[in-house]
């Protein structure tokens, strides 16, 4: 169940939610191939060596062995790199209701932004170029007399805002 199921109020409706773009996961997932490629060359190496072959055909015994062992620590780091990223991914809830909108960000420490929608002044979208072929985009929420919060790489931004506006009854015409 997610934060904003778990936060409902008696009478208040889920209307719609989004979370981070899969597009936060790219540096993880570069970061995770670069440990595994090494990870591959290490073991490739240490299996030459066996065989007599390769740059370290002269390695001993330890030597492979070491190669093993840190080949199977990059193997595992680049799991854990890759699992951070979407732990991290998830972490990110924005969902409106008929009554506010909620947003919750973090992992161990966490942090929430519960604003009515009557106290909603404006909610702003960025995107780039690559954002709106991707959809994604930064959200940008101000309540009356606030500051500016933003949420980058949210997927479907233009579909938040358009439910916020749907609730205020604050919707441009088309």
């Amino acid at each position: 169940m997610s934060y904003a199921e778990k936060s409902l109020v008696p009478g208040e409706t889920l209307l719609y939610q989004t979370r981070h773009h899969w597009m936060v996961l790219v540096g993880h997932a570069l970061m995770s191939f670069a440990f595994a490629a090494l990870a591959v060359g290490l073991f490739v190496e240490a299996l030459a060596a066996k065989n007599g072959k390769g740059m370290a055909a002269g390695a001993s015994a330890m030597g492979m062995e070491a190669m093993t062992i840190f080949g199977v620590f990059l193997l595992v780091l680049a799991m854990v790199t890759f699992a951070y990223g979407i732990a991290k991914r998830n972490a990110t809830e924005m969902a409106v209701t008929n009554r506010r909108v909620l947003i919750k960000t973090g992992m161990g420490s966490r942090r929430t932004l519960d604003l009515m929608l009557s106290r909603v002044e404006s909610i702003g979208v960025e995107e780039t170029v690559f954002g709106r072929m991707l959809g994604y985009g930064s959200v940008i929420v101000r309540g009356t007399g606030g500051t500016p919060e933003p949420f980058v790489m949210i997927a479907h931004p233009q579909e938040f805002r358009r439910a916020v506006q749907e609730q205020t009854g604050t919707q441009p015409p088309s």
